[in-house]
């Protein structure tokens, strides 16, 4: 394998120069990382084969059909080791797991290929894979973009941590272009926004932000956690990197935690490098199971599609249910929706009880098939309430202003039959109580 070197790139103090570094990152690049024996196929190929081919270690000594698992965290050290690490190529190179081990090469290539992209990385966690990429895409003097309604842990990063590292940031609404225009600042270098926002489920349009950014020239970044790859490409829509928390549809079991970068090698190394000083390399075991899972996304993914939409169809039609959020539902919020580029809208479904808080908590524990649990986008239908897990670290006002209103609860649908979903909501919700008809 050809090596080549690596351009060292920095920012100098002070300076505001937008994203106009990324310009400069001219050295050409490999894919992957992958071995020769990782299996590489055509973008072209449909997501289905994709799934469950793309990234595969072909094992050459025993013929394995699936990937193995590497658990070890060191590799010998040979001519092409040491030549990594004079020519700054070792993300290449099977040296030590906390670089880069074929386990997490295989998921790699399997997560890229699905997004159309060249490059990926897997990291810890979802926030591992979040913090990474901002931090690697920004500098102390900079600006950044964002919304009220992203993930709690996002926001929190955004609204407590970067401040502290030299970094503002405003927050506004995302479907607004108007107002994210009007945010962009000429030290401006990010803009962070999500596919579809947690917990509301509003679909802002990533064409308008990826036109907005490069007029900034400045980076989109894009967590597409909620419409997976299978629903939506934002690459293909103009987005500069995209992110996962691949804990939850990516994975699809509930039994690991991950995150994923996906975009161009130029971006992938430098938060490759950031998620080395951060820590937050994915263990093999966990990759392993990473992989498996996804080899049976695009089937997962479509019958929650379709679980959903007919959940929120019911739900719209309750009594007891104040408000459902739901594309599928149309509505003025989604009057703009782009449906061209939407190959669903994913299985998350939220909703208000009449009654607020105290009559959500009941309705949930009267449901016989979801789990009231955190997380989000396996097999298994899952519920709970944004106002005292994912987003309980902001304050009521800020939960208003958001639209987290009382009674919300979020809906995770799993792949489950859907009539008896729709059978256990109906006994949940019951008949209303006086009070919530007046």
């Amino acid at each position: 394998m050809a090596k080549e070197s690596r351009t060292a790139i920095g920012f100098e103090e002070g300076r505001n120069d937008g994203a106009k570094w990324f310009g400069d990152l001219t050295r050409s690049r490999f894919a992957g990382p992958v071995t020769p024996h990782h299996r590489v196929l055509s973008r072209e190929v449909s997501p289905e084969t994709l799934a469950v081919h793309a990234g595969t270690y072909e094992d050459p000594v025993t013929g394995a059909v699936g990937t193995p698992v590497f658990q070890t965290s060191t590799f010998l050290l040979d001519d092409a080791s040491y030549s990594a690490f004079s020519d700054g190529t070792s993300r290449d190179v099977p040296i030590y797991t906390r670089y880069g081990n074929p386990s997490q090469w295989s998921v790699q290539e399997k997560i890229a290929a699905l997004e159309g992209s060249r490059s990926a990385l897997v990291t810890s966690s979802g926030m591992s894979a979040t913090a990474s990429t901002i931090y690697a895409l920004t500098n102390a003097g900079s600006h950044i973009v964002s919304a009220y309604d992203v993930y709690g842990g996002t926001y929190n990063l955004l609204r407590e941590d970067m401040p502290s590292a030299g970094r503002e940031v405003t927050f506004v609404d995302p479907c607004d272009l108007d107002a994210v225009r009007a945010a962009i600042r000429p030290e401006t270098q990010l803009l962070f926004f999500e596919t579809l926002t947690n917990p509301l489920l509003k679909a802002p349009s990533v064409r308008g932000l990826a036109e907005i950014a490069k007029e900034a020239n400045a980076l989109l970044v894009v967590d597409n956690t909620f419409l997976t790859p299978v629903n939506m490409r934002p690459l293909e829509l103009g987005a500069d990197v995209v992110v996962h928390s691949a804990t939850k549809y990516l994975a699809g079991h509930s039994d690991l935690t991950a995150g994923a970068v996906v975009g161009r090698r130029k971006f992938l190394d430098r938060i490759w490098a950031q998620a080395l000083r951060f820590g937050g390399t994915l263990e093999p075991l966990s990759a392993f199971l990473l992989e498996r899972g996804m080899k049976t996304l695009p089937l997962r993914v479509r019958a929650q599609n379709a679980n959903a939409a007919e959940v929120a169809r019911f739900l719209a039609g309750h009594e007891r249910i104040a408000a459902v959020h739901h594309p599928e539902l149309g509505g003025p919020r989604y009057a703009g929706l782009e449906h061209a580029d939407y190959g669903g809208f994913g299985g998350m479904v939220s909703f208000e009880v009449r009654g607020g808080d105290d009559a959500a908590l009941e309705f949930m524990k009267k449901l016989r098939i979801p789990y009231v649990a955190t997380s989000l986008g396996g097999v298994e239908s899952l519920v709970s309430m944004p106002s005292n897990t994912s987003h309980s670290s902001l304050t009521a006002r800020q939960r208003s202003r958001i639209g987290i209103n009382p009674g919300l609860v979020r809906f995770s649908v799993g792949i489950e039959n859907v009539r008896d979903l729709v059978r256990d909501l109906d006994e949940a919700l019951g008949a209303p109580a006086e009070e919530d008809k007046r």
